[in-house]
């Protein structure tokens, strides 16, 4: 089994590569020949000729080149040889069509075959070690839409681009007039394990429970990551039943006061008023411990007060009997933050999907087309970790 060195991601490393280089080590991670069987014309009318392999081919190179238009796709392919040569196109006859390539691409879209290389792919991807998901991170990000503006009850009718608004990292409120693009990452690998793509007037928590059931079911996730967007009691009972434990800070814009003895993240207090000391988990169970016992702090009544043991007070608090407020391990300790910390991965995943890829620069009109289009996206990213996968156990060898 072949594992990337940690931090090392390879979407990056095969950017620096040349371009002759580039797109030879992409597509050698790339079997498409069964994808391209379903996608040859069957009709005895108007028969182009083109290799199906190789405009699927084209296809995926385009977001790899940031190419967003099946325009700009065709008249590279008609102006760049070596570009249409590496994508396994004829070079004695013309490039195909704008109109061909926009065929090929409904046509990816009706039978779901880019998410189904999607799914293969991140397959591959755990079979070789590149991804290990057992952490898992999860967020949303505003995608533009190359549609006509329209009044937001009109928009909802259609299940297309809407009206959407959401807190950048600034604390400022952003709107925008389209899509929401939602990710589930591998936070080792920062590699997309699942996606969803949704009006962008949905609500980021509503989606979560979906998609963690689609992340679950091909791996043993141990812990689903989130901002406190996603703070909402449905996400904590939907890792629950999954086996896993939700991360998500406590959004206290809507909190009510805490429960009498219990500190806003869900530690108990002591008698006095003292927060008490966390000690561990005990199966289903927080413990906590008297703080003066620990040293935390000097109450003027000591242990004596609570227990007559040496040890002190002990409590055992049982997670499940608010999923939301209790989390394992405790809220704000140092794993608790150690593991929000890995939440940044879908961000940057993100990041790379709309700043270096074309996840952003859409002119595909519906939300069949669009999800298509971020499959594409997503599935680059893949292909390139097996691509340098394949590179690094070669180089090894």
């Amino acid at each position: 089994m072949y594992i990337l060195q940690e931090s090392l991601f390879s979407f990056e490393e095969l950017q620096k590569l040349e371009f002759k280089e580039r797109l030879p080590i992409f597509f050698s991670a790339l079997d498409l020949r069964p994808y391209a069987k379903e996608l040859r014309s069957h009709s005895p009318r108007g028969a182009d000729g083109h290799c199906r392999q190789g405009i699927l081919r084209a296809l995926l190179a385009a977001p790899l080149e940031n190419m967003d238009t099946f325009s700009g796709l065709h008249r590279r392919l008609d102006m760049d040889l070596r570009f249409r040569y590496q994508c396994g196109l004829r070079l004695d006859r013309k490039a195909p069509s704008i109109a061909t390539l926009s065929r090929v691409f409904t046509e990816l879209t009706n039978k779901g075959l880019a998410k189904r290389l999607f799914e293969d792919l991140v397959t591959r991807c755990k079979q070789e070690g590149i991804i290990d998901g057992s952490h898992v991170a999860m967020d949303s990000a505003a995608i533009h839409a190359y549609e006509k503006k329209q009044p937001k009850r009109k928009s909802e009718l259609t299940g297309n681009a809407n009206w959407g608004a959401k807190f950048d990292s600034f604390g400022n409120k952003v709107k925008w007039f389209g899509y929401k693009l939602h990710l589930a990452v591998d936070t080792a690998s920062e590699l997309p394990l699942a996606l969803s793509v949704t009006p962008a007037h949905v609500n980021d928590g509503d989606l979560a429970p979906a998609l963690m059931e689609q992340v679950a079911a091909d791996a043993k996730v141990k812990f689903f990551v989130f901002d406190a967007g996603y703070d909402q009691l449905k996400n904590y009972e939907a890792a629950r039943k999954l086996k896993a434990q939700a991360i998500i800070p406590m959004n206290l814009r809507n909190e009510k006061e805490p429960p009498a003895g219990i500190t806003s993240n869900g530690t108990p207090c002591c008698s006095m008023g003292f927060a008490m000391t966390y000690w561990g988990v005990d199966g289903d169970h927080l413990k906590f411990r008297c703080p003066h016992a620990t040293g935390k702090v000097d109450c003027p009544l000591g242990m004596a007060a609570c227990s007559s043991s040496n040890y002190g007070m002990v409590l055992k608090v049982d997670t499940k009997s608010d999923l939301r407020r209790y989390s394992s391990p405790h809220r704000n300790t140092k794993r608790w933050q150690e593991l929000y910390k890995e939440r940044t991965s879908v961000e940057r995943c993100n990041s790379r999907m709309k700043t270096y890829l074309t996840a952003d620069a859409m002119h595909v009109w519906g939300i069949e087309k669009v999800i298509t289009h971020q499959y594409l996206n997503a599935i680059v990213l893949l292909a390139s970790a097996l691509a340098m996968a394949q590179k690094y156990r070669k180089v090894a060898a």
